[in-house]
């Protein structure tokens, strides 16, 4: 099916090619036309149908603090306490060299529930001092949230990840009470923010 693809693409070309150099007959010229256009059709589709395209999420950024250095503790740096934020963010902060444990963030709106938040490395990513993991949220404009910024051991982060794993399989974002927090997991940082839109349903 590939070399299949990868003909068409190339007779396609090859017959536009000749269309625009041959000379002597309009009509075999606008035949070879249009069969390089129709083999380059099937080849485009067929190749995008077999490398689709991957998903990429699109997030907006906050207010952002100024850090002060040498940092010496796990910090969220966006967005800023008391911001207004919209439905998917990217939730950043930094770290001191020497902090070797994974960072978590969770959001808890007025459920009172802990959620979580992962992108596709489910902790937050870490490197040369900075973190950063995409935050979302799921309420109705003006809702406040508090963003807390966990660090975990290896078992914690197990937990999380397992859990979210679980959600998302069911389809069901069921929050965690505060008892169900694994006891390798330790606050370091918290703030508060509001929801600049509804956010209801959105993933």
């Amino acid at each position: 099916m590939q070399n299949s693809i990868i003909f068409s693409i190339i007779a396609g070309a090859i017959c536009l090619l000749i269309s625009i150099l041959y000379k002597k007959n309009a009509s075999i010229r606008i035949a070879l036309g249009i069969a390089g256009m129709v083999l380059l059709f099937y080849g485009g589709f067929g190749y995008g149908s077999m490398n689709p395209l991957a998903y990429v999420e699109m997030y907006d950024t906050g207010n952002k603090l100024r850090v002060k250095y040498p940092v010496e503790q796990v910090q969220v740096i966006s967005p800023v306490d008391g911001d207004a934020v919209k439905c998917r963010i990217l939730t950043m902060g930094v770290y001191p060299e020497t902090h070797d444990k994974d960072i978590w963030v969770m959001l808890k709106p007025s459920d009172k529930k802990y959620y979580p938040q992962s992108d596709y490395t489910n902790t937050s990513y870490k490197e040369k001092g900075n973190w950063q993991v995409v935050t979302r949220f799921g309420g109705d404009q003006g809702e406040s949230y508090d963003l807390y910024v966990y660090e975990t051991n290896a078992q914690a982060s197990q937990f999380f990840s397992e859990t979210i794993a679980k959600w998302k399989a069911a389809d069901d974002y069921v929050g965690l009470e505060m008892g169900e927090l694994p006891a390798g997991a330790t606050e370091i940082d918290r703030i508060s923010v509001t929801l600049e839109g509804n956010c209801r349903g959105v993933h």
